[in-house]
């Protein structure tokens, strides 16, 4: 088919739906009998436009039909490549080949060491801050500058101008693109973007001068690249070619067009290319940009007359350019008709939080499927919700794959290496060992419940304070656990786990990176097999490592153990494992790069807040951006009328909605500018707009039954059930808080400690006592107790902070217990025994408990001591009954029930190592305690204390383990202790009510 004289562009408007309108252009100009649209070669922006595209020509067809050949030009935001018809296999002889962009990134790290010297960050800093300077040069290389351009004088006058830290950044990227322009012109090389510039202009060239027999059409291509805009203005100048953009707005008036500003074609030899008032963010302007660049006027690109399935009406366009009018411009929407402004078809959505907006879209989205044959696409840049989204879709069964792929660090596969990774960095602890050792893919065999049965145990056993850092406190915790289960089987477990983390842990302190990934790898192949590389993100994460290792073997790049998972998660990162068939044939997710040239029925936008859609512009780390706009760089803004394009584009649909939430999970936020432009637009028309039947479906439809609030519980189990013995340090609760005895002793509930939980003030206890006891066993000598602790608080490498804090109050006290025990022993006073069980028989019950120590006095009565790392229990405490440790202790050891402990005791004193109350020496520590009444305070006399101790004693058993009282939950409730059962009591439905309805 002839085409006209001229450059064959042509425009495609946003309501008639790209993909749809191209094909059904194309299938009547470009058939040819018999042969279909064999011999057409269409270039397309990427893979994902490949086969939108395709599935376009399959709904259209009408029948089976040749379909054309699809060309890629490549997006480099995709990280994509360029088909074999730009870069053929011979190519390579006319053209340099492409750098490895991994061993680019590690070979620009090692120059930034080596150029910022001692102000060089750490690893992960200094590779992030390579990938920056990487992404800085590709923009430069993209834009057809290099080195030379940044050293102009009129730039290096600019630099001048500017602030020291920009004066600096500006010559370390200079400096560093120097070196590694030399060593690509040693290596016979050049820049990814180099080779595609250098790809299209051979492309150009080419058919410039000797145009292809065959038709070529560029379609949805609308990236400015000078050299890719050549080819686009070669392809329009072909006698069989043409060039299709997308959304360009052709009704838009002249000065509109003309308030965009130059847009690279500035009207003077001196002028910049990119004026300071430039509407950079307007989605016309980048399509402008390319025209400019291409050398063709607006009014040279005709109409593309035909619509696709799912077009909109044609209004539509026309209340889009409306929307979308420049600052000055949109003044005119007061006078705008209703008509003019109307966005038929197009519905506002407002949620209070995200997770109510996915729920909201979730539903949108399984009402629009009740209609056979209707798609719909989700289209949003934040993954996060996107995720929420396929997962709410899977209460129906609807299961929706995120075309924008997930990030490689969040799948199973990514999951491991990083575990792996973890495991190196904080030697084996474990949070991150339990959850290697627990991953779904570790042992996924046969075995694996008896792996699991096994690393379950030792998650209990590993429960509280970390443990010192390596294997051997490991290995302690599987002797302790071989002594209550099955300890040749557990043992056996170890050793195969051991065995695999050896390697990991014999680590120096730097290693090759490639040294470490081989590592890594040879783990992860022994805890999960070839199920590790086995789906689409073990595949991915194969190429990654193989990419990896290969370029660090060869440039040389050494870790310290704790930043390697900081660099393999930088690293993963920039991988998107996408899923490899679809989900739902009439549902869609897409990223906004994915959403391009797709249509449906109805389209979601969703996650329309300021800094998500569109972005917050980030600018170049290293150089300023009056340097990129002297060097004719489209500043970071330019992204913004890219997003601004990519709503336009969407808003092309017959239906569409546009959604955004008041608040993220952290503040509130401000709906997108976009949004505030519709609203601004249509005016008193917004009202009719709302979509609100989605939201209150949303909020609705976890709502269950009103629930009774809960009373206060008090349960009354059999006297078999009651039959339980009692613990010495369990007496207080059962007075105090009957149910809180219930649920430990009865029910036989206990809480588990966090994993690497915060050392607290029972385990600090549990550690002076440990210490004072060793300490007594050892002899007790004078002198020797601060070194002990000492020594015990060095096993606590994994808590340097809670050792730096604790250790000076807990050396003032243990010296004055040195201080104490060496004069007590001058008056006659001997320990008998530390850290010593006993037991009675107390009216039919059994009563047990742990003496912290008992001394016997020069008169051979019995001294009863009690550790406090804290304050001791008030005089009234103990008088009224709710602290009875110590006089059950007593009541034990008149019995007889401690062995090698005989005698009358007679004194009962608590030894707190806290601050010394009412001291003049404010640095004082440690103090005896009586809990008897005093000449200025009220209590017990000494002499009554073990009778008033069995009759509280008594009490508690004759009521609760003997009597049929009710295990009350809180019954004093201004009694401070152990809160571990107020969930399950559900003490904040009735407290505030005081357990009445």
């Amino acid at each position: 088919m002839a085409e006209r004289p001229g450059p064959n562009v042509y425009s495609i408007a946003a309501h008639r739906g790209f993909a749809d309108a191209l094909v059904a252009g194309l299938i009547p100009r470009y058939a040819e009998p018999d042969l279909g649209l064999a011999r057409l070669t269409l270039l397309l922006p990427s893979r994902r436009a490949e086969r939108i595209v395709t599935e376009a020509f399959v709904r259209l067809s009408g029948g089976g039909m040749l379909l054309p050949r699809m060309a890629m030009v490549g997006d480099l935001d995709l990280d994509e490549t360029l088909g074999p018809l730009l870069d053929p296999l011979g190519a390579g002889s006319e053209v340099r080949l492409a750098a490895d962009p991994t061993r680019r990134w590690l070979r620009l790290a090692e120059l930034l060491r080596e150029e910022m010297g001692e102000k060089a960050p750490k690893a992960p800093g200094l590779l992030r801050l390579a990938q920056e300077l990487g992404r800085t040069m590709d923009r430069l290389t993209v834009e057809g500058l290099d080195l030379a351009d940044l050293l102009q004088d009129r730039v290096a006058g600019i630099v001048g101008d500017l602030a020291d830290h920009w004066r600096e950044s500006t010559v370390l990227f200079a400096r560093v693109q120097a070196r590694w322009a030399a060593e690509l012109e040693a290596r016979g090389e050049v820049d990814p973007p180099e080779r595609r510039n250098r790809l299209f202009e051979r492309a150009a060239n080419r058919w410039q001068a000797e145009p292809p027999p065959h038709s070529i059409v560029a379609a949805g291509v609308t990236s400015a690249s000078p050299s890719l805009a050549r080819l686009l203005k070669v392809v329009a100048e072909l006698p069989r070619g043409a060039v299709i953009l997308p959304d360009l707005d052709l009704e838009l008036e002249g000065d509109v067009w003309a308030a965009l500003g130059t847009a690279g074609a500035p009207q003077g030899p001196d002028d910049p290319p990119f004026a300071a008032d430039d509407a950079v963010t307007h989605p016309q302007y980048h399509l402008k940009l390319l025209l400019n660049r291409m050398g063709i006027s607006r009014a040279e690109v005709q109409p593309w007359h035909r619509a696709g399935l799912a077009a909109a009406r044609p209004e539509r366009s026309r209340a889009i350019s409306n929307l979308f009018l420049p600052p000055q411009a949109s003044a005119r929407w007061v006078d705008l008709p209703a008509a003019e402004r109307r966005l038929s078809g197009v519905r506002l959505m407002q949620s209070a939080h995200p997770g109510e907006e996915a729920q909201a879209v979730a539903v949108l989205v399984r009402k629009a499927l009740e209609q056979s044959e209707r798609r719909v696409a989700v289209v949003t840049p934040d993954r996060g919700l996107a995720g929420r989204i396929v997962a709410h879709l899977r209460r129906w069964g609807i299961e929706a794959d995120d075309s924008a792929g997930r990030p490689l660090p969040q799948t199973t596969a990514g999951r491991v290496l990083l575990l792996l990774a973890e495991v190196v960095a904080q030697a084996a602890a474990p949070v991150p060992l339990l959850a290697l050792l627990q991953h779904p893919l570790v042992k996924a065999g046969e075995d694996r419940a008896a792996w699991l049965e096994a690393s379950r145990a030792l998650d209990l056993a590993l429960r509280g304070p970390r443990p010192a850092p390596g294997l051997p406190p490991l290995r302690a915790a599987i002797d302790k656990l071989a002594k209550r289960t099955n300890g040749e089987a557990i043992r056996a477990w170890w050793d195969e786990v051991e065995a695999v983390l050896v390697p990991l842990l014999d680590w120096p302190e730097a290693m090759p990176l490639a040294d470490a990934l081989e590592r890594l790898t040879t783990a992860a192949e022994a805890l999960c097999g070839v199920a590790l590389w086995g789906n689409a993100d073990g595949r991915a994460l194969a190429a990654l490592i193989e990419d990896l290792r290969g370029g660090a073997a060869e440039i040389g790049t050494v870790l310290a153990p704790a930043d390697l998972p900081t660099v393999l998660r930088d690293a993963l990162d920039q991988v998107a494992v996408r899923p490899p068939w679809g989900g739902h044939p009439r549902v869609a997710i897409y990223g906004l790069l994915e959403a391009r040239m797709s249509r449906a029925d109805l389209v979601v936008c969703c996650g329309l807040t300021e800094g998500v859609w569109p972005a917050s512009p980030s600018p170049e780390p290293l150089l300023p951006p009056a340097v990129l706009r002297a060097l004719g760089v489209p500043g970071a803004e330019f992204r913004i009328g890219l997003s601004a394009h990519d709503l336009a584009g969407a808003l092309g649909a017959p239906e569409v909605v546009l959604s955004w939430a008041q608040r993220d999970e952290g503040a509130p936020v401000i709906p997108s500018r976009f949004v505030l432009r519709v609203e601004a637009m249509l005016g008193e028309l917004a009202a009719a707009h709302r979509e609100l039947e989605a939201v209150e479906l949303a909020r609705q439809i976890d709502l269950g039954p009103r629930a009774n609030p809960a009373q206060r519980p008090a349960p009354s189990p059999t006297l078999e059930q009651r039959d339980v013995p009692l613990a010495v340090t369990a007496i207080d609760r059962l007075l105090g808080d009957p149910y809180q005895f219930y649920a430990q002793a009865i029910l036989r509930l206990r809480v588990l400690d966090a994993l690497d939980a915060e050392p607290t003030a029972a385990w600090k206890g549990t550690v002076v006592h440990d210490v004072l006891h060793r300490w007594s066993e050892a002899g007790g000598r004078a002198g020797e107790l601060l070194a002990l602790a000492s020594e015990a608080l060095a096993e606590m490498r994994a808590h340097p902070l809670v050792r730096s804090l604790w250790w000076p109050r807990l050396s003032k006290g243990l010296e004055w217990v040195d201080d104490e025990i060496a004069r007590l022993k001058a008056d006659g006073r001997e320990i008998l025994k530390t850290e010593v069980k006993g037991e009675m028989s107390f009216r039919g019950v059994k009563v047990h408990g742990r003496a912290d120590r008992i001394d016997r006095l020069a008169d051979g009565s019995l001294a009863v001591v009690d550790y406090k790392t804290g304050a001791p229990p008030s005089r009234k405490r103990v008088a009224d009954g709710y602290a009875l440790q110590l006089g059950v202790i007593g009541l034990i050891a008149a019995a007889g029930g401690f062995p090698g402990v005989a005698g009358d005791p007679a004194w009962f004193e608590y030894w707190s190592l806290a601050k010394r109350p009412r001291s003049e020496d404010k640095a004082a520590f440690g103090y005896v305690f009586e809990p008897f009444k005093t000449d200025r305070a009220q209590g017990l006399e000494r002499e009554e204390f073990l009778d008033q101790s069995a009759a509280d004693l008594g009490r508690a058993i004759d009521l609760f383990i003997k009597g049929a009282a009710p295990f009350e939950a809180s019954l004093q409730p201004d009694l401070y202790g152990y809160n571990d059962y107020d969930q399950l009591m559900r003490l904040d439905e009735w407290q505030a009510r005081g357990g009445g309805a």
